[in-house]
């Protein structure tokens, strides 16, 4: 498979100019910041205009059509491991429900809710959920509500509770196999999901711990409620264990995956031998009819439980919810194509070099970078998109591995946008929590701790792997 950046095409007319490449990436930035932030046009509709605009800028540096397709192709050849990654990984997360294997763990999770450790069980719980699923949205719509009914019972304050759920929600996103950020962000990378997975450890785990170090402090201080505080856990695994056949043989698919990851073994394959084990257990294990089992994996669940929250945490999974997130990343991939093969991105890249001339600076770059886009635009996607695609070429000129990228906007741009109040996550979070986010933000610890280890990795370089192949896709690299 190709690897690196497209070479700009011969055919161009005038050399592209700092200005030129200004006007198209800060454009494009604004663009979004405008459409997405103030009048909340869909991201896919800004990338094709943006697009587009790029390729009139393209046409007065004369580069033909033709040219321009062989660009938009390009790109989207390279990312096309990543997208069928993203597809196959809703046909898993809704094999994984239909067995009953998220559900049994969400059941047994809730039932280590203790009042004095909330915020860290709650934390833990989501953090769980968030990293099996792949959505920090369905686990707060779900789990978290949950969550803040009993935090309400038991007396502790709506922000710190919240502070620790949305923590919890987005270490899935930053880590999980399944996540669509953590997939987009290795897809534009071009960098194996697994060792960006590993390499983030390094700085998800202190991150992670300091954010439950504080939650245990600060809950030991919670006095517990009356016997009724934990009705709202009680009632949702009441109908879970109500509605599914729990058995140690639905771990299967969990134990497989973990195995497979740490043997650095092809990731579509592993997946796809998870879905079939999970199918089987659908059938055998929770008796749905095959024809079902095997329609979920397109459509997902639909299970009826008559309990609201956990009707919700269900509707997750199949390869249909996936096709927003390929959709996006389609039409990055074309705009990051046409970018490149006007020789857009060579001016900003030349200017870089001069930098970021050590790992600690490029890793200072990069994280102003993430933060500038995150508060300008609000949206992940963008985050992920436009520093991979400036700062990729100065990671390699250095020697230096993609998923040291891939770790830096993992910690200051993915998990960071709920904490933008104009974002879709903010706003999200805060409405479905009924928390304002400067509310909970400063509670959200993990989703601000990353930034100081990623900092401390870059300028001691502790942790940051070297370059071993060209093409980073592969397990291993």
């Amino acid at each position: 498979m190709e690897t690196g950046l497209i070479t700009p095409s011969s055919e161009l007319k005038r050399s592209p100019t700092l200005a030129h490449s200004l006007l198209a990436i800060v454009g494009t930035a604004l663009l979004i910041c405008v459409g997405f932030g103030v009048f909340k046009v869909k991201v896919e509709v800004l990338l094709i205009v943006a697009t587009a605009l790029v390729g009139l800028l393209a046409r007065w540096l004369g580069l033909s059509w033709k040219e321009m397709q062989v660009g938009l192709l390009q790109s989207i050849h390279k990312g096309m491991p990543a997208l069928l990654i993203v597809i196959v990984v809703g046909a898993l997360v809704g094999s994984w429900l239909a067995a009953g294997t998220i559900p049994m763990i969400t059941f047994y999770g809730l039932g280590l809710i203790s009042p004095g450790m909330f915020l860290v069980t709650a934390a833990i719980v989501a953090g769980l959920v968030s990293t099996l699923t792949g959505t920090g949205y369905g686990t707060i719509g779900t789990i978290g509500v949950a969550f803040m009914g009993i935090a309400h019972g038991l007396g502790i304050a709506a922000g710190p509770a919240a502070g620790a759920l949305v923590a919890g929600a987005y270490l899935g996103d930053k880590i999980s196999p399944f996540a669509g950020n953590a997939n987009f962000a290795v897809g534009v990378a071009r960098v194996n999901i697994y060792d960006h997975i590993r390499h983030c450890l390094w700085t998800t785990v202190p991150a992670f711990g300091l954010g439950l170090i504080v939650y245990a402090f600060a809950g030991g201080h919670v006095a517990a409620g009356g016997p009724d505080s934990l009705a709202a856990s009680d009632e949702v695994r009441a109908a879970l264990a109500k509605n599914f056949v729990f058995s140690p043989w639905l771990l299967l698919p969990v134990v497989l995956t973990l195995w497979l990851a740490a043997g650095n073994r092809p990731v579509l394959p592993g997946m796809l031998l998870s879905i079939v084990i999970a199918t089987a257990l659908a059938v055998f294990v929770q008796h749905r009819p095959l024809l079902d089992a095997l329609n979920v994996l397109v459509t997902g669940p639909e299970i009826h439980t008559g309990h609201p929250l956990v009707d919700k945490l269900l509707a997750q999974g199949g390869m249909d919810r996936m096709m927003h997130v390929t959709l996006v990343a389609l039409c990055a991939f074309g705009f990051s194509g046409l970018l490149q093969k006007a020789g857009l991105l060579e001016p900003v890249v030349v200017r870089l070099f001069k930098f970021t001339t050590t790992p600690g600076r490029l890793v200072g770059a990069t994280a102003v970078s993430c933060l500038v886009v995150e508060l300008m635009t609000g949206a992940a996607y963008v985050t992920i998109l436009l520093p991979a695609e400036l700062f990729g070429p100065a990671y390699r000129k250095l020697g230096l591995a993609g998923k040291n990228m891939t770790r830096v906007i993992g910690d200051c741009g993915i998990v960071g946008v709920p904490l933008i109040p104009w974002s879709i996550a903010g706003a999200f979070m805060s409405g479905t929590l009924g928390v304002p986010v400067m509310a909970y933000a400063p509670w959200a610890i993990f989703c601000y701790a990353g930034i100081f280890f990623t900092l401390i990795a870059g300028f001691t370089g502790f942790t940051m792997a070297q370059r071993k192949n060209d093409d980073e896709t592969q397990p291993g690299s």
